[in-house]
């Protein structure tokens, strides 16, 4: 794990960089996901499904954004490290960076166990809060998809699991957080990255309000700081992996079983919005 090496040019450098990846890696995702989408359909006369626009969004935004940033950056950080160094006039070369993985040890099954269940009870707590405040939040596009066509729900419970929670926390606990923590150690990154990480979220939003939204994207710092601190007590990417997949596919199956079921459910439309708005 990177050691922290502080002074004001090299926190500014380390912060523009940081928020550079996380940003950029979710938008190259989503710059490859459109041309995907227009390849297919205004090239290849392709009608494309929600079930396949989800896929496509998996595949290039978690897949190929996050993840593929995330290992472009440990490729060559090495040789652009110094570049930049020198550009900026600082001293010394960049300090080794890695990201660990590795099968969780019984300690780090304990920290998945004990994540998971702090994450879902922050994300509810929130969603009282939501209730509470009466606010107007907006919808998680992937949500949004998933009331119309519950199948797709089906998808992202797996993909949850197998791309999501390993995609988006090799970039942002792996390779934001990281970077912030050479510059502004533990306490600071884990904040910040969160920080960064469920605000970003603001454009996967469709509808409500600006203060409704504000409010949503807040509830999902308290998950995000889960996942950070857990990055940090086990420098294991797989434990915030486990964490934020198992969470996310938690919530996709509860949102299933309401739109698949409401029929049979007491208040269907509350328990929807509570949680469209951890989504």
């Amino acid at each position: 794990m990177a050691t922290s090496e502080r002074s004001p040019l090299r926190t500014i450098v380390a912060l523009v960089a940081a928020l550079g990846l996380g940003g950029g890696g979710l938008a190259f995702g989503f710059v490859l996901a459109s041309v995907a989408a227009a390849i297919l359909t205004l090239g290849l006369g392709v009608e494309i499904s929600p079930a396949a626009v989800i896929v496509l969004s998996l595949v290039f935004v978690q897949g190929v954004g996050c993840a593929g940033v995330a290992f472009a950056y440990l490729k060559l950080r090495p040789v652009v490290g110094p570049e930049v160094r020198s550009i900026f006039g600082l001293d010394g070369v960049p300090g080794p960076f890695d990201i660990g993985v590795e099968l969780p040890d019984l300690r780090g099954a304990a920290v998945v166990v004990g994540g998971y269940v702090l994450a879902l009870g922050a994300a509810f707590t929130g969603s009282i809060l939501v209730a509470l405040l009466q606010v107007d939040t907006g919808t998680n596009q992937a949500a949004e998809i998933g009331m119309q066509n519950p199948e797709v729900l089906l998808i992202l419970i797996p993909a949850s699991i197998l791309l999501i929670g390993p995609g988006e926390e090799l970039l942002f606990r792996g390779v934001v957080q990281g970077r912030l923590r050479e510059v502004l150690g533990p306490v600071a990154a884990v904040l910040l990255a969160s920080t960064v990480f469920a605000f970003l979220h603001w454009f996967a939003l469709t509808g409500g309000s600006a203060a409704g939204n504000f409010v949503a994207l807040g509830i999902l710092v308290g998950p995000s700081l889960v996942f950070g601190a857990a990055y940090e007590l086990t420098d294991n990417i797989v434990v915030p992996s486990l964490i934020h997949g198992i969470y996310n596919a938690t919530l996709f199956t509860l949102l299933y079983v309401v739109v698949a079921f409401g029929d049979q459910l007491p208040d269907p439309q509350n328990a929807t919005s509570a949680l469209l708005a951890l989504l």
